[in-house]
This record gives C-alpha cells, structure tokens and sequence, in this order.
C-alpha cells in the first residue's frame, strides 16, 4: 500500500472512530436522536453535503477546490423553480437543470486549465456570480408546488425504516466513485496530479483534460444536489444551499483529504461528511444556535487541516526516533 495511501487510512480510522462514539453517545444521552424520524432528518439533511463531497474529494485530491457548488446548486433550484412557474413539465427541467450544473461547472474548468487561473479565486468568483444570476433568475420568490411523487420521493421513507429514499441512489454514486478513485487509471492519475503536477504531465498524463472533468462533474453533481435540495425542503429559492460549500470543505478535509492534494480516501471524506452531519443533528436536539454551530464547523476545518499534518509530523518523529 503507497505510503500516502497509509497515512490516509490512519487518519480514516480516527475519523470513523469518532464517528461511531459520538453515534453510541448519542443515542444513550440525548433525547429523541435514536428514532427513526430524526435519523431519518439527519441523514436526509447531510445528503445535500454528501452529493456534492464526491466529486469535491476528487478534485481537492488533484490538488483544486471548488467553492462555487453552493452557488450552483442555489441556481440550479432557481432555474427549477422559474420553469416550473412557467408551466414546464418536472421531466423536461429536470435535465435542463443538470445540463445547466454541466455548463457551470465547465466555466469553472476553462478558467483554471485554460487559462492558468487558481480554482481557488475564480470559484470565489462564480461564487458570488452564479448567486447573482439565481437572484435575477427568480428573485425572492419561493416556489414549492412541486408534483407530489418527486417530493414524496427527496423527503420520504424506504418503509417502516429510518433511511431515506433518496440515500438508495446516493450508494449507487458512492460506489461509482470509489471505484473511479481507487481503481480506475483514471483514479491514480488524479493522486499523481495533486502530489506532483508537473511529474505527472511528463509521465504523460494530460493534467488538464483531467481536471476539466473533475470541474465539469463537480458542477453537474451540484446541480443535482440543487434539484434534491429544492424538492427535498418543499422549496425553491435564490438562496438555497447557501454556505454549503462550507460544510463540503469542512467535512472532506475532516476525512483526511489533504488540501495540498495527493493524499486521502473517499471512505475517509465520507466518514467525514456524516460525521459532521451528525455533530451537526445533535447540536440541533440540544438547542445549540445556529450561529454556534457555524463557529464548530469553522473550529472542525482548522482541525481538519492542521489533524492530517499533526498526525504525519508525530509518524515521521516516531520514525526517527525509532531509527535512532
């Protein structure tokens, strides 16, 4: 197993550890977390983050960001909900809207691998540009007269069981790209491009084809997440999924990503995303404002950066040591 590959996992390990404590915690102290409607919430609630973590865990392992996919999926929901005002049929915008998630997210692409601009300012950009475009696309209307079946579907339940079933699809994509990562070429190839870039274009990787694809599925991915966000909370807003972004970011370096690229699993990502999302559903149940839990989820992507680095520090430290 690649050195890199094993750091990751011991990180993982943390993660998954916590993950599983504060569940057993959880469910012998606080009040109501352990029935199946609030199950059910939490986990409807962090599918919007867990969606768009996916193709976000592969792009931040190629050494890029996306900070835009907030923004995107808000525009996505505008855009659903003005054609739906406008009479046309749930099966027609449906793909209009993803198509749209599509043309974002390659704008996004063309700017960084075309132009040679950092992810990092242009998706702070189309951030606050796709917002925009939502605002004048709908304005502070809310639509939420969606056909039944569709919303019956992104809120409701598999049965009698806590699970949603939107989550059924979401394993069907967290398959994909575990898959993709993990044991496709095209997987590798993106560890290479974020640990070395210009290493990887002279082993004859196309480094810009790649990350163009990263792009355009991350925007495609948030577009989905937009349509689900609109049809899951009955609602379609400009201001959908606003600071999402944040907690995408926070829980896929929470996981072990490292922000340099290079390094991390998409187990670790996810662990790292319903880990949140739980820290997240029990702050809730205990009356924890919401203002305090952006300050915990701000603390936890400190943590999330300096955890991995801290943790490789004291292997290399042991290392020595031991050499010695």
């Amino acid at each position: 197993m690649p050195e890199s590959l094993t750091r990751a996992v011991r990180w993982d390990t943390v993660v998954g550890a916590l993950l599983v404590v504060l569940l057993l915690l959880s469910f012998g102290t606080v009040d109501g977390f352990g029935n199946a409607l609030n199950l059910s919430f939490l986990i409807g609630n962090t599918l919007p983050i867990a969606l768009i973590a996916l193709p976000m865990t592969l792009l931040v392992v190629a050494g890029e960001i996306d900070l835009s996919v907030a923004s995107t999926a808000g525009l996505s929901g505008a855009v659903m909900g003005k054609l739906w005002n406008d009479g046309m049929a749930i099966e027609t915008i449906i793909p209009i809207c993803l198509l749209l998630g599509v043309v974002c997210g390659l704008v996004n692409g063309l700017l960084v691998t075309r132009l040679g601009l950092p992810s990092l300012a242009v998706t702070i950009g189309t951030l606050a540009a796709y917002r925009g475009i939502a605002q004048i696309v709908l304005g502070s209307d809310a639509v939420t007269d969606f056909p039944t079946q569709y919303l019956d579907f992104a809120a409701g339940r598999l049965g009698d069981t806590f699970l949603p079933q939107a989550f059924l699809p979401f394993l069907v994509l967290l398959a994909i790209a575990v898959v993709v990562l993990h044991a496709t070429p095209f997987g590798r190839s993106l560890f290479a491009i974020g640990a070395s870039e210009e290493a990887a274009r002279f082993a004859g990787i196309r480094v810009k084809r790649h990350k163009l694809i990263l792009f355009t599925v991350t925007g495609l991915m948030a577009s989905l997440t937009g349509i689900f966000w609109a049809l899951h909370y009955a609602s379609a807003r400009y201001d959908n999924a606003t600071g999402l972004e944040l907690s995408v970011v926070a829980a896929v370096l929470l996981g072990g990503i490292d922000f340099d690229g290079g390094k991390g699993t998409l187990g670790g990502a996810i662990a790292g995303v319903f880990l949140l999302g739980a820290l997240q559903n029990v702050m809730s149940l205990l009356n924890v404002s919401a203002q305090s839990q952006i300050v915990v989820t701000g603390v936890l992507l400190v943590i999330s950066v300096l955890g991995p680095r801290v943790a490789r520090q004291i292997s290399v430290a042991r290392a020595a040591s031991s050499a010695g």
